[in-house]
């Protein structure tokens, strides 16, 4: 799979911040945190998009790695706010990406990005509940681990 290199001020500028139960309190993962992982891919449809997109990303699980998060929870916290519980079981036991493209196409704060919470909601009949809905975070900016 290819990954596209981001321009070098972009890549290293904070896409998302953890907090919490992460190493030294607080990690910020930059672009280049995440073109360092593995890319995954997941054709899914969504509540607000139509047909079944393409999805590109880091696994949601590896970035709690990189961070070195300990918890059974995870606040997420949107651009504009929005906040919401996560159980960190959805991360290991689903593969939920940190989706930063979407049919190719980076994602902007315009359009849900830079980085959107994407569950595959295809892949499990569970997912199809409004409670999973809720935590497709997009503009998504903070983790808090607890």
């Amino acid at each position: 799979m290819i990954v596209l290199a981001a321009p070098k001020a972009i890549a290293e500028s904070p896409l998302l911040t953890l907090t919490g139960a992460v190493d030294g309190g607080q990690v910020e993962i930059s672009r280049s945190d995440l073109d360092a992982l593995e890319w995954h891919e997941i054709v899914t449809s969504t509540t607000v998009t139509d047909g079944r997109p393409l999805f590109r990303g880091v696994l949601m699980r590896d970035i709690l790695v990189l961070a070195g998060a300990r918890g059974e929870m995870v606040t997420a916290r949107a651009l504009n706010d929005y906040v919401i519980d996560i159980p960190v079981s959805d991360f290991h036991e689903l593969d939920v990406i940190a989706a930063l493209y979407m049919d190719g196409t980076a994602l902007t704060p315009r359009d849900k990005g830079p980085v959107w919470i994407v569950y595959p909601r295809d892949d499990h009949a569970v997912l199809a509940d409004i409670r999973y809905d809720m935590r497709w975070v997009w503009q998504l900016v903070a983790l808090h681990v607890q």
